[in-house]
């Protein structure tokens, strides 16, 4: 079975999260409770649906590390831009959970002062992700 599709498909769900929560964003903004709670669902969901395919592209079929073929100093900025993603992607799942769940239980105040910052964290997230897909498949392939 060919996966090769994949990290498109994953670049393309994270480009989908990182929409949705400006998105939601400018929602709460403006004071559109409603459509706030479903675009941020569905940047539960995109993001959910990106881990599985991630996991199934890297762990489920052996492909492991992508190697990276720049070299000199794009290769020290993709490097940069790796690490930092790497970190803040392990990072913001609790986040994301707790801002969830303090929004599920009517803890708008509380929920606030978290989304304050999971939402950059998670925007910047989404953003390196698809910025990472560029470089390894698109800008620097290594066929």
């Amino acid at each position: 079975m060919s996966v090769s599709f994949l990290p498109s498909l994953n670049a393309i769900l994270n480009a989908t999260t990182g929409i949705l929560i400006v998105v939601g964003f400018l929602f709460i903004r403006r004071k559109r409770v409603a459509a706030h709670r479903a675009c941020m669902i569905g940047a539960v969901i995109t993001s959910s649906l990106f881990l599985i395919s991630y996991l199934i592209y890297h762990v489920g079929f052996g492909r492991g590390v992508t190697r990276f073929s720049g070299v000199g100093p794009v290769k020290t900025l993709y490097v940069a831009i790796l690490i930092s993603h790497t970190i803040l992607a392990v990072t913001i799942v609790p986040f994301v959970v707790i801002t969830l769940r303090r929004a599920a239980k009517g803890a708008f105040d509380r929920h606030r002062r978290i989304a304050r910052w999971t939402f950059p964290m998670w925007l910047y997230v989404s953003i390196t992700g698809v910025i990472v897909y560029l470089m390894l498949y698109h800008f620097y392939p290594s066929n």
